[in-house]
């Protein structure tokens, strides 16, 4: 769990932030970012309405979940959880021990030059990965916990080598982040392990410097994809969500947010999984899964992943509604992309453009 050394890392960070809690550290870049090609002149004039139109026309994105939920592939002691990336809450496995698993997670195969040449192959236009999940295990070098993979066993900064992929090759780089849920943290909404006297603003603090790094640190992003929405809505007057939205357009002009089927009503744009039966009133984009249930790996799924005649029907609905589809993988425990997975990827590039040349 976060230790006194994580809080004051986290405290020192965030010294003289506004009366809110927040204060940008970037200044809006003068030029579009790469993936806004062809939208110079809009952004030139508004960057968030430039974003807005290349969102809606961009149609197919990756969705990437990884990180310590993967070593288990979604089962621990007997017990299988189902999603497996929840399998931190729905087993019987405590926080000191599974905080362990990032002696093991090493990441060796985790190779973003191939993750970002798959996606192109498959004419996605922007990859959305989990920075931090719901067991609050980054996958960056931040600098407000110790729970992070450049502390593993893995050493890297992922975010970071993924980013810089995305930036070489025109792909917007999404970032998911949990906001509503965080398992860890002692003074989060829903922590495993809350503090004798549970402050709300010292989760708001943590979690506010932690966006401040993604939207500092790691050039032009897309989106933040915000997650956690049942725990969020509960907490909705706690959690201060308009002023983490404002923290993150003031930070980068052109980032969209999204929060799920939506929170508040100024998200730029909805992000429903798997289904979405109401009549969108912003741009929508459906994320659904290529294996049999799950997002992050899970070997149960095994022989149940989606071929592309089933990825090429969620395109047609999606297209249909009109919404962009986030196709997710979830890569094995050492980074690796499933076979299934690649081969499904490239088919549905090759078709995509077999209709685009018809």
């Amino acid at each position: 769990m976060i230790n006194r050394r994580d809080f004051i890392k986290s405290s020192s960070a965030i010294a003289g932030l506004t009366a809110t809690g927040y204060t940008a550290f970037a200044k809006p870049t003068r030029s579009a970012p790469s993936y806004l090609k062809g939208y110079e002149k809009l952004y030139s004039t508004d960057p968030r309405k430039a974003a807005i139109q290349w969102f809606k026309e961009a149609e197919l994105g990756l969705f990437i979940h990884y990180g310590l939920y993967s070593l288990l592939e979604g089962h621990y002691k007997g017990k299988h959880s189902k999603p497996a990336e929840w399998v931190l809450l729905r087993t019987d496995i405590q926080l000191p021990e599974y905080e362990k698993l990032a002696d093991k997670f090493t990441a060796e195969k985790f190779d973003a030059d191939f993750i970002t040449d798959m996606a192109l192959g498959a004419e996605m236009k922007y990859i959305n990965i989990t920075t931090r999940h719901h067991d609050s295990f980054c996958l960056w070098d931040t600098k407000h916990t110790d729970f992070k993979s450049t502390n593993s066993a893995a050493k890297r900064d992922l975010v970071a080598e993924l980013a810089e992929q995305c930036s070489k090759k025109d792909l917007g780089l999404c970032l998911y982040y949990s906001h509503g849920r965080d398992w860890r943290h002692p003074h989060a909404p829903g922590s495993m392990a809350p503090a004798e006297e549970v402050n709300t603003q010292k989760y708001l603090d943590f979690m506010s410097a932690q966006v401040t790094e993604l939207l500092t640190n790691y050039g032009p992003v897309a989106s933040i994809w915000l997650d956690g929405i049942g725990t969020a809505r509960k907490f909705k007057g706690d959690l201060k969500i308009q002023a983490l939205y404002d923290l993150i357009h003031s930070l980068q002009p052109q980032v969209l947010v999204s929060y799920k089927t939506g929170l508040l009503g100024t998200e730029d744009y909805l992000a429903p999984e798997r289904h979405f039966k109401e009549k969108p009133t912003k741009p929508l984009e459906l994320c659904n899964t290529l294996q049999g249930y799950s997002w992050g790996y899970d070997s149960a799924d095994e022989g149940h992943h989606r071929d592309a005649d089933y990825v090429m029907d969620m395109i047609a609905k999606a297209k249909a509604m009109p919404a962009n589809l986030l196709l997710n993988t979830g890569p094995f425990p050492d980074g690796s992309i499933h076979p299934d997975d690649v081969k499904t990827l490239k088919e549905v590039g090759k078709r995509l453009r077999a209709k685009a040349n018809a």
